[in-house]
């Protein structure tokens, strides 16, 4: 039996079918295509938490920095983010159209060629340009790992997969900060960018030697008035919000024009979508409760989070005298805490529901952020470790219910737009949070320091204005006569580090609120089964466990078909009551047939069912 390689050649799937199979050479390698998967998407996210650990370094004057301002840093951030969350959706339809391992080779080729680049930056500038090449990259390889991965894994090995697959960010958080110490500790600033490349080197090769290409036969057409018109909303209003912390005056005109001109474009952008045949998000998902409450809950843990780890950089290494590397053993305990929760948030999901579990998740995050307010010169490492771990576990508990109630919320044939929505809103969140909260830091620091600078030449004044890092280095460069700045420096940023740390604590809240009242809470147990797709119990993404006589997959009721209902907090396939025919156990999964299947099959299969 020949085995096309495409899913344009897929054989019809009859209803109540478990879809065309992988074929025999691919299934065989299933787990190496996703070892190399998981490399790229490591290197991907690792980048980010490596750069979180290194801004202090990038600060400093050259010859040990290139001497980036606080605002400059917030852009070698934001620049990275920003295009990455922009092109997700083009990405992701430029892999369906030419081929999904086409565009992953493309985009981890593009990010290894951003990274020697920002290793070899010369001035903030170079770097902030050479971060949206390396983001531009990344949004070519984040839709095409996991559209790859669906198209290798058999429909009751994916949600294993998948798991394994989400693991990997876990996994990046808990060693960039780690690996990025060492290496300043070792090497100059660049190499936390260099060592992206032999990575990518190997993996383009590992790639194109396992794995496999898939594409749609029907390909939706690219949204490029609505990729553009959000790209450049959020570019403007972000650089508004920082033209306001470095001005400390958001009156200004040069303040006030991108924010209004940002915000006018965004409104566009959602006129367009809304009106669009073939729109980037279908604004239609934002009218359920349970779909907008999930994406709000994302964008604002993240929104709040990524602030604080912006200035906890600062406040770790500058204030406290810590290096890199003790700075990034220091903020372990977050990571840890989100590897631990994380895989088992689903048995509390089981045990309280959605929204209990997403509300005190919220509130432990909040109540991590407000701790922050009392930290000082002298605070214990232990009080730090365990606010650290706090908010790792309250975003454990955060996560991965907000992602099941999106996923949820949309048909089964519009996974892949959930997924998008989800990490577009995550990476939208973040980017402007470092923004408004690195401005409010930025400005409250200014207001503090400005009293104290009068001994400053004229020259450098503005400059020793800017943060803690440009003051303690103008203190240094003046000498005995700078040493009384350094006192009033590091009083100023925790003033400003207490007020952005309440901020961030308010953002929580209102967080809680959100998920408190919009989330579903929990559901019963007893739901009936119906047929074709059922009913999901909370927290349950995918099958759960058969009921006596359930012919199809799944967890059908008594004598329903096909998908059936799902039991509360399964993830996976689940066990088959007694008379369940259990997938991968008849004659026709013995040969394994058929070609790799892509989103219109599964779609096609959903109608059909």
């Amino acid at each position: 039996m020949s085995q096309p390689s495409s899913a344009s050649d897929a054989p019809a799937v009859p209803p109540g079918a478990s879809g065309p199979r992988v074929p025999e050479a691919v299934h065989r390698r299933r787990w190496a295509v996703l070892g190399v998967l998981m490399l790229s998407l490591l290197i991907v996210v690792l980048d980010n938490s490596i750069l979180n650990v290194a801004v202090k370094t990038i600060a400093a004057p050259a010859p040990t920095g290139i001497g980036a301002t606080q605002s400059e840093l917030e852009w070698a951030i934001n620049s990275y983010t920003l295009v990455f969350a922009g092109l997700l959706f083009t990405s992701g339809l430029l892999g369906d159209r030419l081929g999904r391992k086409k565009v992953l080779l493309f985009g981890i080729t593009v990010f290894g060629i951003g990274s020697a680049l920002a290793a070899l930056s010369g001035s903030p500038g170079e770097l902030i340009a050479f971060r949206a090449v390396m983001g531009l990259g990344a949004a070519f390889v984040m839709p095409a790992t996991l559209a790859v991965l669906m198209n290798v894994f058999e429909r009751e090995e994916q949600p294993k997969a998948i798991g394994i697959w989400a693991g990997g960010v876990g996994l990046a958080i808990a060693i960039g900060p780690i690996t990025g110490g060492i290496l300043l500790e070792h090497f100059w600033w660049g190499s936390i960018f260099l060592i992206n490349v032999p990575v990518v080197l190997i993996a383009l090769a590992l790639m194109t030697w396992l794995v496999p290409d898939s594409r749609d036969p029907r390909p939706g057409r690219i949204d490029i008035p609505g990729v553009l018109l959000s790209v450049v909303g959020l570019v403007l209003l972000v650089y508004g919000i920082i033209r306001g912390g470095e001005l400390a005056d958001f009156t200004d005109v040069t303040v006030l024009a991108p924010v209004l001109g940002g915000l006018a474009v965004l409104v566009l952008f959602v006129l367009h979508e809304r009106r669009s045949d073939h729109p980037a998000i279908d604004m239609t998902y934002f009218k359920r409760p349970a779909f907008s409450a999930a994406v709000a809950a994302i964008a604002l843990v993240f929104f709040a989070l990524m602030g604080v780890t912006f200035f906890s950089a600062f406040y770790l290494q500058s204030v406290r005298g810590y290096s890199a590397l003790q700075s990034g053993l220091l903020i372990l305990p977050l990571a840890v805490a989100q590897m631990v929760f994380a895989p088992r948030a689903r048995l509390v999901v089981e045990r309280f529901g959605a929204k209990a579990v997403c509300t005190a998740g919220m509130l432990l995050v909040a109540l991590g952020l407000a701790a922050f307010a009392f930290f000082d010169a002298s605070t214990p490492v232990w009080v730090m470790e365990v606010v650290f771990f706090v908010q790792g576990a309250g975003m454990a508990h955060i996560m991965p219910p907000v992602t099941v109630a999106i996923m949820q919320a949309l048909p089964r044939e519009k996974a892949g737009s959930g997924s998008a929505i989800n990490n577009t809103f995550r990476q939208v969140g973040g980017a402007l949070g470092v923004a408004v909260l690195g401005s409010l830091l930025s400005s409250t620091y200014r207001g503090e320091i400005e009293g104290h600078l009068g001994g400053v030449p004229e020259a450098l004044r503005a400059t020793a204005g800017e943060s803690v890092e440009a003051t303690l280095a103008v203190a240094e460069k003046l000498g005995p006569a700078g040493r009384d700045l350094v006192a009033p420096a590091y009083d100023a940023f925790l003033d400003a580090m207490h007020v952005t740390a309440l901020a961030s604590a308010v953002i929580g809240l209102i967080g809680a609120v959100v998920v408190a009242v919009f989330l579903p809470g929990r559901t019963p147990t007893g739901t009936a089964g119906v047929p074709g797709q059922g009913a999901a119990g909370p927290g349950v993404p995918g099958p759960g466990a058969a009921g006596p006589g359930a012919p199809g997959r799944g967890a059908a009721g008594p004598g329903v078909p096909g998908q059936g209902v799902p039991g509360p907090g399964g993830t996976g396939p689940g066990e088959a009551g007694p008379g369940a025919a259990a997938p991968g156990t008849g004659p026709e999964d013995d040969a394994r047939r058929g070609s790799v299947p892509g989103p219109a099959s599964e779609a096609g299969e959903s109608a059909r069912r």
